[in-house]
């Protein structure tokens, strides 16, 4: 891997967190994800499981994770099991983990290969009564492809089929919701990429330059700094691609007089950053862009104030709602009439601003998390209010990181230019 490896007393500490919750001989199982095809022989680039790397932190192909507190034997407690190498796969793949450095990644003692597993299951299931299965459910989640974890469980409910099965995926949400340090410090590091892959196209952007040149840039900073790439699907969206809320065609020309959105974030250690900005192209706002572009920092900034310990996302976007309801009056993009008339259901914002404003970051982009019980210090989540003007062709979207502290918010993205003022600085330097 390029980036540094988080050390292992954070895994065994995650792995002590789940084992309070499970019930009395339990048995929890997590598998690695596939390694997807494309065509032909192709394939994509692996990208670990995130439970499986949140328990762990092996970031490799066809590992399994067993999970046995209440056996007898306390070696068999925790197994971890691994692809066994061999000159072949070193020669056409490359290195894959030794069972000596996956006990210095995992701070788990018992490495096993994969020819391994099914006697091991066997013996560990059958003093088990409760066996903890990994699903995808994520609110969001449209699920079309059938993964390792699927597979898995229809095997097992049919060789064990007496056994009381749960779902483990609610009690990871609960557990990598709140962050620990160590986490953190890895998202930190993820914005400061993303960070110096912004300042690099300040410098860059003029009018002429196309949505891919752009691109370009902020992948050469991040890779450059050791991320594998982008956290997420870039947005570069010039002038009224700005209006079209997931644009990631990024094929246009910017041109004189239009703004820019930029929706990116780099990935650190399977960590993720989120950030949108939306700049002049030709370093200088118009008294309309500038108005508008104020506009969105006040309610990002009202918003980054509401979201505390305590309130639950539901309430927190009916309150943001408020506010910037009053900032689209200010615009004369509402008036009292439309405010009068509005649906509750969907109130006369939404014209210029559909989206929700925040959402759990962490492994995931759109990390796993509570959507309906109170929010709590630890999470980590984005801001991202946003004005869309169709009929000017005008999108203005703000967004930074922020962990939630008992008594505020700490902002991972503190250093990334947003105030006006400051961007047409450092554009006309």
């Amino acid at each position: 891997m390029k980036y540094q490896a988080l050390p292992s007393s954070l895994y065994i500490k995650n792995r002590k967190k789940l084992v309070q919750k499970l019930l009395p001989k339990s048995l929890a199982v997590f598998h690695a994800n596939d390694v997807m095809p494309t065509n032909a022989d192709g394939t994509m680039r692996f990208r670990q499981n995130n439970d499986l790397f949140y328990l762990s932190g092996i970031d490799q192909e066809e590992s399994i994770l067993l999970i046995c507190p209440d056996f007898p034997d306390p070696s068999m407690r925790e197994i971890l099991f691994l692809r066994e190498t061999n000159e072949h796969i070193a020669i056409w793949e490359g290195h894959k983990y030794t069972k000596e450095e996956a006990i210095e990644a995992s701070g788990i003692e018992n490495i096993q290969w994969l020819d391994k597993f099914e006697n091991t299951l066997n013996t560990l299931i059958a003093l088990s009564n409760h066996v903890y299965l990994n699903t995808n459910e994520h609110l969001r989640a449209d699920v079309q492809v059938e993964s390792r974890d699927a597979r898995f469980i229809r095997r097992c409910k049919e060789r064990y089929p007496l056994h009381q099965y749960h779902r483990v995926a609610p009690l990871m949400h609960q557990l990598r919701a709140v962050k620990e340090q160590e986490e953190i410090d890895q998202l930190q590091v993820a914005c400061d990429i993303t960070e110096k892959g912004f300042r690099r196209i300040l410098s860059f952007v003029m009018p002429g330059v196309t949505e891919y040149e752009i691109e370009a840039e902020f992948i050469h900073e991040f890779i450059r700094n050791r991320s594998r790439g982008f956290a997420y699907e870039p947005i570069i969206a010039t002038g009224e691609n700005a209006c079209v809320l997931h644009y990631i065609e990024n094929k246009a020309t910017c041109k004189d007089g239009e703004l820019i959105l930029f929706d990116v974030g780099a990935e650190y250690g399977n960590y993720n950053a989120d950030m949108t900005r939306t700049i002049p192209v030709n370093g200088k706002f118009t008294d309309r862009q500038r108005k508008v572009y104020d506009a969105v920092l006040r309610v990002k900034r009202g918003a980054m104030d509401i979201l505390r310990p305590g309130i639950n996302i539901q309430d927190y976007h009916k309150e943001v709602g408020l506010i910037m309801e009053s900032e689209l009056l200010g615009l004369g993009l509402l008036d009292q009439t439309d405010i009068k008339n509005q649906d509750p259901k969907w109130p006369a914002y939404k014209k210029y601003f559909m989206h929700g404003t925040s959402h759990h970051l962490g492994l995931d982009v759109h990390d796993v998390g509570t959507m309906h019980e109170p929010i709590s210090a630890g999470m980590v989540f984005t801001v991202e209010p946003g004005i869309y003007i169709r009929e000017e062709g005008l999108g203005i979207r703000l967004e930074n990181d922020i962990l939630i502290q008992d008594n505020g918010y700490f902002d991972l993205m503190r250093n990334i230019p947003i105030e006006a003022e400051e961007i047409e600085d450092l554009m006309n330097k």
